[in-house]
């Protein structure tokens, strides 16, 4: 069993509700926020913290609760997860509208859900082999926002499945932003490049980029569809994937066609800081 919070209450997720004047669900005005625990501990807290608030800041959404009062209680669900069979670590979801609206557009009071999930990880597999993905000519809006705004993927879920793929790669114009549900990198010799414009800022993006500083030269700029032609590697970050290579995009296959070296080097690393968080 796993518990959450809702507008100052507590109790197991299943017993939650949002109203149905809620303008999340009237108009899709909502944000969310996810990540995981290590160890059962929030991992990179306070830069999930950071973006959260900078999230409800451009939707014009005042968050109820302060970042300690909000730590407080996600180590209360934490615990009564656990001791309800749930594993030490979980996955946590925020997840903030515009409240109740009466007369169905006005912000009042934004309604605050906190709820812990079980961590649904990428398979073996995906890491050993890669993944493929498309290519969609698609710019979200409010792409530095986590709004709860994912009818792209959705709608092309259809498409996604019949190229045999796993997710999107969107582009403009001729430039990469990211994926559906994830941030982008490509690795040419001893660069790392992503891109930073039309972005959520993601914090396993972050973190990597953190961890590769060493080893590489990080490069943050338009990336061009064009460069992958030449690119030896790519991959993609998010919570759940970690460093996941990417192998094909469309019809090119990206370097040799195998998770290359590199990839697998910054996903050891990753799990190396996880393991000791």
């Amino acid at each position: 069993m796993y518990y959450g919070y809702f507008n100052g209450t507590i109790a197991p997720t299943d017993k939650l509700a949002v109203g149905i004047t809620d303008l999340g669900l009237l108009r899709g005005y909502g944000l969310f926020d996810y990540f995981l625990t290590y160890n059962g501990r929030p991992f990179q807290w306070d830069w999930y913290w950071e973006r959260f608030q900078n999230s409800a800041s451009r939707m014009h959404l005042p968050l109820p609760l302060d970042k300690d009062a909000t730590y407080s209680i996600l180590m209360n669900l934490i615990e009564r997860s656990v001791e309800a069979g749930a594993p030490e670590d979980v996955a946590f979801r925020f997840v903030m509208t515009g409240g109740y609206a009466p007369d169905s557009i006005s912000i009042v009071k934004p309604n605050l859900l906190i709820l812990t999930e079980e961590i649904h990880p990428t398979p073996l597999i995906q890491y050993e082999q890669g993944i493929k993905v498309i290519l969609d000519e698609y710019v979200r809006e409010m792409a530095e926002v986590k709004s709860v705004d994912y009818k792209r993927v959705i709608l092309m879920a259809q498409a996604i499945k019949s190229a045999g793929a796993s997710d999107l790669l969107f582009q403009k114009g001729g430039e990469i932003s990211e994926l559906s549900r994830s941030n982008f990198f490509i690795i040419k010799g001893d660069k790392l490049i992503t891109p930073n414009r039309n972005i959520l800022h993601g914090i396993t993006r972050r973190t990597v980029m953190q961890l590769a500083q060493t080893d590489f030269e990080i490069e943050e700029r338009p990336v061009l569809l064009s460069e992958l032609y030449d690119a030896e590697e790519a991959f993609t970050t998010s919570s759940t994937k970690k460093v996941l290579p990417i192998t094909q995009i469309g019809d090119l296959t990206v370097g040799d066609g195998h998770a290359g070296p590199k990839s697998a080097f910054l996903l050891e690393r990753f799990n190396e800081l996880v393991k000791n968080w």
